[in-house]
């Protein structure tokens, strides 16, 4: 098995973490006992307060208050009133910030990922099942319950019903690195280049 990741590796600044949890992998048991994997390929950078684009960029709230949390942490929300978003908490405790998992081309449990999104294994491409954050939120089997679910081994865990487990390993980038674009589907900060893609993958979600 690789090498898990630890939460020394999310206390640190939010764009190298999401530099390099590219190539990473995400292990998923579902509340089910169904067990999948993906690597990642494609995460969003959100900072603090000099966001515009985060949910932290006003300060401490009721939705942001767990981004300002340990790092080391499932962030899981609602947009749209139908898709979950999986961001993973980063920086050093009292300082803000989260990486959005846009991405995952599927390693294991596939079948069980095309069940979950209604879809035929056969026929559905890779990109069909996760890419996109809804899409990726639906095969994981990840919804609001996960929200504050701990990633990494040593911390508590989560008594909540539903719930399952996340693990997230280490993994070989992408060669040459990743590239870095404009983050996608927001409205403020649209010009940082935040989002990080292996632009070698056919799963991305844009």
């Amino acid at each position: 098995m690789p090498t898990p990741l630890r939460q020394i590796f999310f206390a640190r600044n939010t764009i190298t973490v999401a530099r390099e949890l590219v190539g990473c992998l995400l292990q998923v048991t579902g509340g089910d006992g169904g067990v999948v994997a993906g690597r990642i390929v494609e995460v969003e950078a959100y900072e603090g307060e000099n966001d515009p684009a985060s949910h932290a960029s006003r300060g401490r709230t009721p939705r942001s208050e767990i981004m300002f949390g340990p790092p080391g942490f499932a962030y899981v929300y609602l947009i749209y009133g139908m898709h979950h978003c999986l961001n993973i908490v980063t920086e050093a405790d009292g300082t803000a910030g989260a990486v959005l998992v846009r991405a995952v081309e599927p390693v294991s449990g596939r079948e069980l990922m095309a069940a979950r999104r209604g879809l035929d294994p056969g026929s559905a491409s890779d990109r069909d099942l996760s890419a996109g954050p809804g899409r990726l939120c639906r095969a994981l089997a990840i919804d609001r319950n996960w929200n504050g679910l701990p990633l990494v081994p040593g911390l508590p865990d989560s008594e909540q019903p539903g719930t399952g487990q996340i693990r997230l390993f280490h993994g070989e980038g992408p060669p040459g690195g990743p590239v870095a674009t404009p983050r996608i589907g927001i409205r403020r900060a649209t010009d940082r280049l935040q989002r990080f893609i292996d632009p070698s993958t056919a799963c991305l979600s844009g």
